[in-house]
């Protein structure tokens, strides 16, 4: 199923899901140190890093649609296969006007064609950032082409691109660009998005960039607090709560064990990580899972948004998803659909990250 829907994906440059299924995402990026990826100042001279598992046609294929996905944390999603609802696109703000002002912070995302998700965790984030910076532009861009031309050709409404978001911010003058991934965690794709906005650096007088999510052990720590939280109702004794991250065969993949050791050592012995392309595997975590004694899987998408591997490789119905390999190893399943991204207390690390990103630059 999900090789399926990733070959419509093929691409390279790109890359996490909204609250009643499984969402789409993942990284392929190298874990870089808090130090290495903290606020870089962007030079043009910054240039070319190889793109090995990336998306977007521009991107130029979403994180290669599913690298880029792994590092963004969302993926690919197929023109064909879609006969689903996924929201009204004309209720999210898609952030592409001019007259920006001197100051932009430009929120790259991988993106997703999940209209309600798109709207309730990128663009969430997008408000809080322009709510705690009332003096900076907010604008919106995407690294994987093939969801911004599904949208464009199911919706009529065109989002950015990283290079027509970075063209819009020099026709509008801007002088300072801030810009903030929303990606997962560091890796190939944000060293990506570094190179393609250090070849255009030369256009303003400051650009620099705020870190991804997963980027310090204090992140960790943070990310780990909000999901035990998020999910504390269903925390009763006998229910295994599974987090489902998107995985990749780059070193970054690390993200997810790392996350996985401190809910361990920090005593949440019934929380577990996986990996729909990678390790941990689906296989992995119901062993683990059925080494306890539990009754109960909550299945929840470790992914910014809620996409396409949220509702089809986590909550689908066919054979492969995390729900059908639970529910046949004789578990009652009940799978949260929703992205990181609608967690306030996950958008907060990344208003964290700007903040970060913007004092350094006054």
């Amino acid at each position: 199923m999900k090789m399926r829907r990733n070959l419509a994906v093929m691409m390279s440059f790109a890359i996490l899901a909204a609250m009643t299924g499984c969402g789409e995402s993942s990284s392929t990026a190298d874990t870089q140190s808090a130090a290495e990826s903290s606020v870089a100042e962007v030079t043009a001279t910054e240039a070319e890093s190889a793109a090995e598992e990336t998306t977007t046609a521009a991107e130029s294929s979403e994180e290669s649609a599913e690298e880029t996905s792994a590092d963004a944390g969302e993926p690919a999603e197929a023109d064909d296969e879609e006969n689903y609802e996924t929201g009204d696109a004309s209720l999210d703000n898609i952030r592409n006007q001019d007259e920006i002002g001197e100051n932009e912070l430009l929120v790259l995302s991988f993106g997703t064609s999940y209209n309600d998700s798109r709207r309730l965790t990128i663009g969430a984030i997008e408000g809080d950032l322009e709510k705690a910076f009332p003096d900076y532009g907010v604008r919106r861009g995407f690294t994987a082409n093939i969801i911004i031309d599904h949208v464009n050709r199911r919706d009529g409404i065109l989002i950015d691109d990283v290079d027509a978001a970075l063209q819009r911010a020099i026709d509008n003058n801007v002088k300072t660009l801030v810009v903030q991934p929303t990606h997962l965690m560091n890796g190939l794709e944000f060293n990506d998005l570094k190179d393609a906005v250090g070849a255009k650096a030369d256009a303003f007088d400051k650009v620099v960039f705020g870190e991804p999510l997963l980027t310090s052990d204090d992140d960790f720590k943070r990310v780990e607090q909000a999901i035990v939280d998020w999910t504390k109702d269903y925390d009763d004794g006998k229910t295994a709560i599974c987090f489902m991250g998107h995985g990749t065969e780059a070193d970054s993949n690390s993200v997810y064990q790392k996350m996985q050791d401190l809910l361990t050592a920090d005593g949440y012995a019934n929380y577990f990580v996986g990996t729909v392309e990678a390790t941990p595997s689906v296989e992995d975590v119901l062993a683990k899972v059925q080494a306890g004694d539990y009754e109960r899987v909550i299945l929840e998408p470790l992914m910014v948004v809620a996409g396409d591997h949220a509702n089809n490789d986590m909550a689908g119905d066919e054979d492969d998803s995390w729900k059908s390999v639970f529910e046949k190893a004789g578990y009652k399943v009940e799978c949260l659909v929703r992205g990181l991204g609608e967690n306030e207390a996950i958008r907060q690390i990344y208003v964290d990250h700007a903040k970060a990103a913007i004092d350094s630059v006054q």
